[in-house]
């Protein structure tokens, strides 16, 4: 059972961090605690898995990144991990997860590669596609986003 203290924490790292020397610092000021017991309750959060991770949302097409593909990639079940590493390597590459297969759709790797332009991300498919030795792919480019929110959390005042 979290505690109000660890709730209160958990709720403040679900928002913007500050751009700031000690974004912490702030954080913990915000709630009324120091910032050595607002860092040392998170690193609790995180060692007993009530916290896995947390993490930047990027907004890619605001970083310069015009062009981003889901690239589906089809491999053999006995690579996956070897050609996963492989694919997570390139820097072009956000996220890197494996998927079953589904009916007439036979891909069970995805990559989310950004780039500049289309033919900058088309070159870093082909590259990443000669790396791993697949030749079975298609690359889904994104029209627009749609949603760029992650999972909250609210507690209520009646739960300790």
């Amino acid at each position: 059972m979290l505690t109000t203290l660890e709730k209160k924490i958990i709720a403040s790292i679900q928002t913007d961090i500050p751009i700031t020397e000690r974004p912490f610092l702030e954080m913990a000021e915000k709630i009324g605690v120091s910032e050595e017991k607002y860092l040392e309750i998170l690193e609790n959060l995180c060692a007993k898995g009530a916290i896995r991770r947390f993490g930047a949302t990027i907004r890619h097409q605001k970083s310069g990144f015009n062009a981003n593909a889901m690239v589906a990639w089809q491999v053999e079940e006995d690579r996956i991990d070897t050609v996963g590493q492989i694919m997570a390597s390139f820097e072009a590459v956000s996220h890197c997860y494996r998927r079953d297969p589904k009916g007439d759709w036979p891909y069970n790797l995805y990559t989310m590669v950004h780039a500049k332009d289309k033919a900058s991300c088309l070159e870093t498919v082909r590259k990443m596609a000669g790396k791993a030795h697949i030749t079975a792919y298609k690359p889904l480019f994104s029209r627009r986003e749609l949603k760029k929110t992650s999972m909250e959390y609210f507690f209520t005042d009646n739960e300790s």
